[in-house]
This record gives structure tokens, sequence and C-alpha cells, in this order.
């Protein structure tokens, strides 16, 4: 059968390729099929999509081109943020923390522990103010107090006994007053150390370190509010306990059944009234926060601490108490083995009572009476204090303060003008802002 010719008409004749190897003639050879070239290599082709790729030899370098593995978890990445990269980067940094508290909402180890840092941050200030205005209320009460016992029991004595019914009503009266003005001394003396340690949580916050003048000259605008506040707390707690005092005299005034039931009722009515003291008690704790930094009156402050604390009374009551509960312990581990020394130590010392007893029973007094100060002005600071840092803390919560307080930082820091960031969000005004931060 021929051959079929696929050249075109008047195509050339092929030639032959005189590089290829000539091929020796044989006998035959004209039978045999001619010999042809070893085919090139054809490259594989790619694997299918979703197939598994050959695993790469150990050592052997990437392809060029080919998509590199993804690093293990954790490791670092070339050009990704690290840990404390600078502002910008997509890196999550802390809240600034320029002082006391950082500027987020406290979580409750926090809230709980602020308190007791504001003590060691600035004890000159916190500590002294505490000690001074403790001690200067007990000198002035009983700078009063004493005369007037002094000529109370002088002139019972002095006087017949015809003469006593006459002398007694206008003696109680003088005693009640000086009891009276004691209360008052200590009143004034709450407040503004109370208004003082807001003074110091505020400024401590923004990162200012006061001394103890500065905290007292910011703290005397706002104190007369805070002295008609602790005023109408005190006379509320006056009232409802002669109230209680005047059931059981009237029980007793009628008849030894009538005792008994009005006890049985005033110990029902003093656990409810306990409860509910405690619920109005946490609703308003935040108004001598409110009347120092916000500058707000009394009806105002009442009404911005009732609703700042909805939603967070059982947290505000449980660290109000906790702090409540170690301060107490701590008070009674430090004064009652000096108590417990003062009973023991003189019987143990001097049996025969021969005159040291005496002298060691005064000089163990005397420590516990220090004592006895030292703590309370401690437990006053720190109570005062955690108002102060329950007050931001709902602030930063409920209404963003976190942010106002960071812009407040920037700026000042920048050098720039800055008004007051404790200012409430429904207030107009702004008050005017001495350097560190904390209102004039």
């Amino acid at each position: 059968m021929a051959e079929h010719d696929w050249r075109a008409p008047g195509a050339p004749e092929p030639q032959p390729d005189a590089s290829a190897p000539s091929v020796p003639s044989t006998p035959g050879a004209s039978d045999a099929p001619a010999a042809t070239a070893p085919a090139a290599p054809v490259p594989p082709l790619p694997p299918l999509y979703g197939a598994p790729a050959a695993p790469p030899v150990y050592g052997a370098p990437p392809a060029y081109g080919a998509p590199t593995a993804p690093p293990p978890y954790g490791a670092p990445q070339y050009g990704a943020p690290q840990y404390g990269a600078p502002a910008g980067s997509q890196a999550w940094t802390a809240p600034p923390k320029p002082g006391l508290l950082p500027l987020r909402p406290l979580g409750f180890g926090t809230l709980l522990w602020a308190p007791f840092r504001t003590l060691r941050r600035n004890p000159a200030a916190t500590f002294g103010s505490g000690l001074l205005v403790q001690l200067a209320a007990g000198i002035l009460a009983a700078a009063v107090a004493v005369p007037v016992f002094i000529w109370f029991f002088g002139r019972l004595d002095s006087a017949g006994p015809a003469e006593i019914d006459e002398l007694l009503p206008g003696s109680i009266a003088a005693l009640v007053l000086t009891m009276l003005f004691a209360v008052g001394v200590s009143v004034v003396a709450s407040a503004f150390l109370q208004g003082v340690m807001i003074v110091e949580v505020a400024s401590g916050t923004l990162g200012e370190k006061l001394s103890l003048g500065a905290l007292w000259r910011r703290t005397l605008p706002r104190i007369g509010a805070l002295v008609v506040w602790t005023l109408l707390v005190t006379l509320a707690l006056l009232v409802v306990l002669a109230v209680l005092v005047g059931i059981i005299v009237l029980g007793a005034v009628t008849s030894p059944v009538g005792l008994g039931v009005s006890i049985a009722v005033v110990v029902l009515l003093s656990l409810g009234l306990v409860v509910l003291g405690w619920w109005i008690g946490v609703r308003l704790a935040l108004v001598p926060s409110i009347i120092v930094l916000e500058h707000a009156g009394i009806a105002t402050a009442m009404r911005r601490s009732w609703r700042l604390t909805i939603g967070y009374f059982w947290r505000t009551l449980g660290v109000l108490l906790l702090v409540s509960v170690i301060l107490n312990v701590a008070s009674q581990v430090v004064v009652q083995p000096v108590t417990l020394l003062g009973g023991l130590l003189p019987a143990i010392i001097d049996p025969t009572n021969t005159g040291s007893a005496v002298t060691i029973a005064i000089v163990l007094g005397v420590v516990s009476t220090v004592l006895s100060i030292i703590i309370t002005a401690i437990t006053t600071v720190v109570q005062a204090a955690l108002v102060g840092v329950v007050y931001i803390d709902l602030r930063m919560r409920t209404e963003g303060l976190d942010l106002e307080l960071a812009r407040h930082v920037e700026l000042r820091d920048a050098g720039q003008p800055v008004s007051d960031p404790w200012v409430a969000p429904d207030q107009g005004a702004q008050h005017p802002v001495p350097s560190g931060g904390a209102p004039a």
C-alpha cells in the first residue's frame, strides 16, 4: 500500500539531518524498521486540586515561588507588631495608669485594695491628715468636756440634800450640751477627713501626689456641704435611736407585759431598720464624692448617687462590708493583746499591790490609747478613700469616665489647656482646674 504524501505541492524534498549519527548498512537492513532517536523527557502534570502534595526532602530549599508553611502558634512573624509596640500599631496595649488607679473599670481585687494603696502611696498626707484631725477633734472635745464634768461633780458634792433637786436639771442640761458639742466636733472632723481623702484619690488617679497642705486647701471650699450632709445622716440615726428608746420607755411605763412587748417590737424593728439602713446607705454612699468632685448640692448629689448605683448595689455592698470586716479584725488583733496585758500584767508583776501595779496599768493604758488613736486614723482614712474609689469605678462603668480621664491626662502632659474631668455629663458649667487635675 503506497504511503500518502502530506507535503504541499511544490514543497522541497526533506534533507537528511547531518547531525544525526549514520547507521551502517547491513545485509537485510532494508527489511528492518528504521532506528529512532530517544524522546525528550515530558514534564509531569501538575497535581489535581485537593490532591496531597509529596513530602519535601529534609533540608532541601523551597522552590522559587512556592508557598511557605505558616509559622507555629505563638511564633513571632516578620513585620507583626509585638507587645509594647508604639501607638498606632495593631498590638493590644493596656489602658494607661498615670497614678493610683488604672483608667478602666476596676476589678473586685483592685477595688478592694485600692484604699490601702492610697494610704501607702502618700502616707504623709493621708495618714498625717487622719492623725491630726483625730487628735484635734479629741483635744477640742476634751477641752470642753473635762471642765464641765469637774464643775458638775463639784457642784453636786458641795450642794446639800435640799439643793440637789434644784441643781440637777441644769447640770444634766450642761452635760447634754457637752455631749452634743463632742458629737458636732466628731461630725466636722469626719466630714473634713472624708473630703480630704476623696481629693487624694481623685488627684492620685491622675498621677498627682499632693502635700498635706494642698489637700486641705482643695477640700476647704466644699467643707460646708460635707458638714451639712454628715449632720443630716447623724440626725437621722439619732431620730431612729430616739424612736426605739421611746418605744421601750412607753412599754415600761404601762406594765411589765408592755415592757416585754415593747422590747420584742424594738428587736423586730431593729432588724428591719438595719436592712433598710444598709440599702439606703449603699445607694447614697457616693454623695460625699459627688459633693467634693462635681461641686454639686446635697439634693443633686443624692440623686446622682442613687442613679450611679443602679445595677451595682450588691457589688458596692460587698466591697464596703469586706473592707469594714478587714479593718475591724486588724484593729482587734492589735488592740486586744494590749488590753489583755493591761489586765493581767499588773497582777503578775505586783500581786501584793505595792504600787508598781498602778504604774504598769497607767503605762499600758497610755499605750492602748495611742494605738486606738492610730488605728482609728487608719480606719477612717481607708474607709473614706474607699468611697472615692467606688465613685470613680461606677462612673467609669456607667458614664465612660475612663475615656475622659485618659484624654485629660494626654492633653495635660502635652501642655494643652484642660477642663475639669470630674464634671457630671449633664452639667454645662466647667470648673477651673489647677495643675494636677483635681477640682479647685
